[in-house]
C-alpha cells in the first residue's frame, strides 16, 4: 500500500518540474517579445554598417559597448576583432558558449529596404559593395538579445554563459588568419573552460518560426584546391607544335566530375567537386603555356574526404601526363565537417521543440555548405541549428539564396533565435548542474 503514496509523490514532482519548465519558457518568450524592437534596431544598424572579414572594428565596438552595459566581463581583440562576453551565474555549474558570426560579404545590395547597405570597400584590390548577404547581422542582434535576457536572470543561472562574437566566418583575407580556428588556437574555449557550444544560422529559405536540425554531420567540410596545368606554348594555327594546356584542363574537369559520378559512394554521404575559376591565355591565336584552375571540394565523411583528395591528385596528374603535359595540384586546409554531437542533440531537442513548437521543428538532411563553427565543435560537443528567416507564406523556391544581392531576411524571424539561444543556455546548464543529468557528449 506504500506504493500509492510514492507514485503520487513522483507524479506531483513531475508535474511541478513541468510547470517550472513551462514557466521558464513563458518568461523567456515574454522577455524576448519585450526587447524585440531593440533587437530589430540593432540588426538594422548592423545591416546598414557592414564590415568585411577581419575588418569588423566598428561592429566589435558596438557589441562590446552593449555587453559592458549589461555588466558582463568583456574581452576584445580576440582573433583580431572578436568579442567575448562572460556571464557568471548566481550559482556554480558548467560553462556553455553561444556563438554568433559578425562579418559581411563583398556583395552589392539590391534589396529595396530602408536600412539597405550603401557601404563600399576594397576586396582583393578591387572596390566592392559590402552587404550582410548571409544574415550575420541577425546572428549578432539575436545573441545581443539573448545576452540581455540572460544577464537579467543572472542570480538564477547555475553556471556560466560565454558569448562568442566571432569575426571572419566567411574566411580571412589572403595571407591572414582568422575566424573560429584562430579563436580556438588563442584558447577562447579552454581559458573559459567551455563544456558545450551552440550556434544558430538564419536561413532565407526556411519560414519564420521554423527550426531545422540534423544530428551528426550537418554541414560539409570544405577544401579549396588549385590545379596548374603546364604545356608548351605554340601558335594557335599549329597546335601540334606544342602541348595545349587548355584542352588538357577541359579533360581534367571532366575527369574530376567522374570522381563524383562514378567513383564515390554517394549513398553514404553527398560530395561535390566544383571548378569556379579558370585562367589562361592572352590571345585568340596563341596556345598558352599554363592554365590555372581553382575549385572547391565538399565532403561530409572524413574517409571519403581523404579518398576524394587522393583521386583528384591522381586524375589531374595522370590526364596531363597522358599528353605530355604536367599538372600540379594543391589542396588547401579548409573547414572540417560541422558535426552536431548526437548525444547533445538528443538532449537538447526537447528545448528546441518547447521553444518553437513540435510542428515547427524539422529534421533536415545534411547540406554541402560549410561553416567554421565546425572548429568549435571539434573541441567541445556542439549543436548548430537553422532558424527560419523567410516571410510566412512565401514560396521557398522564390527566396533569394544566401550570398546574393537580393538576399532578404524578415525581421520577425529573430524572435525565435533570441528565445532559442536563451533556452539552450538555460536548459543545458540546468541539465548539467549538480542536480541534473549529463546532456553533453564528451570527447
Amino acid at each position: 500500500m506504500r506504493l500509492v503514496p510514492l507514485l503520487l509523490l513522483l507524479l506531483i514532482g513531475s508535474l511541478s518540474a513541468l510547470a517550472q519548465k513551462s514557466s521558464q519558457y513563458d518568461e523567456v518568450a515574454k522577455k524576448a517579445a519585450a526587447i524585440d524592437k531593440k533587437v530589430i534596431e540593432w540588426r538594422h544598424h548592423l545591416h546598414e554598417n557592414p564590415e568585411l572579414s577581419n575588418r569588423e572594428f566598428k561592429t566589435a565596438e558596438y557589441i562590446a559597448e552593449h555587453l559592458k552595459s549589461l555588466g558582463l566581463e568583456v574581452q576584445t581583440g580576440i582573433a583580431h576583432t572578436g568579442v567575448v562576453g562572460v556571464l557568471k551565474g548566481g550559482r556554480p555549474g558548467p560553462v556553455v558558449a553561444l556563438r554568433a558570426d559578425m562579418d559581411a560579404l563583398p556583395v552589392t545590395e539590391r534589396v529595396k529596404i530602408p536600412f539597405a547597405s550603401k557601404v563600399r570597400s576594397t576586396y582583393l584590390g578591387e572596390e566592392v559593395g559590402v552587404m550582410h548577404a548571409c544574415g550575420h547581422d541577425t546572428h549578432v542582434a539575436m545573441l545581443m538579445g539573448a545576452a540581455e535576457i540572460l544577464s537579467g536572470m543572472k542570480k538564477d543561472i547555475p553556471g556560466t554563459v560565454v558569448f562568442l562574437f566571432q569575426p571572419a566566418e566567411e574566411g580571412a583575407p589572403p595571407g591572414e588568419e582568422g575566424g573560429a580556428k584562430l579563436m580556438v588556437e588563442e584558447g577562447v574555449l579552454k581559458k573559459n573552460k567551455v563544456d558545450a557550444v551552440f550556434g544558430l544560422h538564419i536561413n532565407s529559405g526556411t519560414e519564420v518560426g521554423m527550426i531545422r536540425y540534423k544530428p551528426g554531420g550537418a554541414m560539409a567540410a570544405v577544401n579549396r584546391f588549385v590545379v596548374k596545368v603546364k604545356g608548351a606554348q605554340t601558335h594557335g594555327s599549329a597546335p601540334w607544335g606544342g602541348i595545349d594546356p587548355i584542352t588538357v584542363s577541359a579533360q581534367i574537369i571532366q575527369g574530376l566530375q567522374m570522381i563524383i559520378s562514378r567513383q564515390t559512394e554517394l549513398t553514404k554521404e553527398p560530395a561535390v567537386i566544383s571548378i569556379g575559376k579558370i585562367s589562361g591565355g592572352v590571345r585568340s591565336n596563341i596556345i598558352p603555356e599554363e592554365v590555372e584552375m581553382i575549385g572547391t571540394i565538399r565532403t561530409l565523411d572524413k574517409s571519403m574526404q581523404k579518398d576524394i583528395h587522393e583521386r583528384i591528385v591522381r586524375t589531374a596528374t595522370k590526364i596531363a601526363e597522358s599528353v605530355g603535359a604536367t599538372a600540379e595540384v594543391t589542396i588547401e586546409e579548409g573547414y572540417p565537417v560541422t558535426y552536431n554531437d548526437p548525444k547533445l542533440t538528443a538532449a537538447m531537442l526537447p528545448t528546441v521543440k518547447a521553444t518553437a513548437g513540435d510542428e515547427n521543428v524539422i529534421l533536415a538532411k545534411a547540406i554541402t555548405g560549410a561553416e567554421d563553427f565546425s572548429f568549435f565543435a571539434e573541441e567541445v560537443p556542439g549543436l548548430f541549428l537553422f532558424v527560419g528567416g523567410m516571410p510566412k507564406g512565401q514560396d521557398p523556391a522564390k527566396a533569394a539564396p544566401h550570398h546574393t544581392p537580393d538576399f532578404f531576411i524578415d525581421d520577425s524571424g529573430m524572435k525565435t533565435g533570441v528565445k532559442l539561444y536563451t533556452n539552450l543556455a538555460l536548459d543545458y546548464l540546468m541539465k548539467n548542474g549538480k542536480d541534473g543529468n549529463n546532456a553533453g557528449g564528451s570527447r
